[in-house]
């Protein structure tokens, strides 16, 4: 059988998760504008005093591929994860499964028993990934952050979001 016609090639490269530090920043800028990779500069500015953890999960080469974050100062006894973010090429390859899972491993870490997060309602792919994971819709609410123009300027961004939660003990 000749290669063309042998179907399309898998390839397996194994991951890791670790902290995201500063020094992954540069290799970002596929989650968002600039001014989101400040925020999340600001992030590991917190995680570093134990508020939050920010995950990389990373190929062997230690590149960030998927990041996000657990934010311990949102809902007693509960982590917030937030920020959830895959690189565009590598997405429904499984790194959204492993971030997740290596953030409801620090929630656990913590002592505490339950996973929380917002998801837009605009997402459903994303939606459909976390009630994979075991997530239940509980609620909405508005949300609204900044977002930065290819001009640098900033505008509010305003959406609704589909509040979910796992049991993670």
């Amino acid at each position: 059988m000749s290669p063309s016609s042998a179907g399309p090639a898998q390839l397996v490269v194994p991951v890791h998760v670790r902290d995201l530090t500063p020094a992954d920043l540069p290799g970002c800028a596929w989650s968002g504008s600039p001014a989101h990779l400040v925020q999340v500069a600001r992030e590991l500015e917190r995680a570093a005093a134990g508020e939050v953890d920010y995950l990389a999960v990373c190929t062997p080469v230690g590149l960030p591929e998927a990041i996000g974050g657990v934010d311990y100062q949102v809902a007693a006894g509960s982590g917030t994860l937030w920020q959830l973010a895959v690189a565009p090429a590598l997405q429904s390859c499984g790194l959204g499964t492993v971030l997740i899972r290596a953030a409801e491993d620090r929630i656990r870490s913590r002592g505490l028993r339950r996973a929380e997060l917002g998801v837009e309602e605009s997402n459903p792919r994303a939606r459909a990934l976390y009630e994979r994971l075991g997530y239940e819709a509980y609620g909405s609410r508005p949300d609204a952050w900044d977002v930065e123009a290819p001009d640098g300027s900033l505008r509010r961004y305003e959406t609704m979001c589909t509040l979910m939660r796992k049991d993670v003990s």
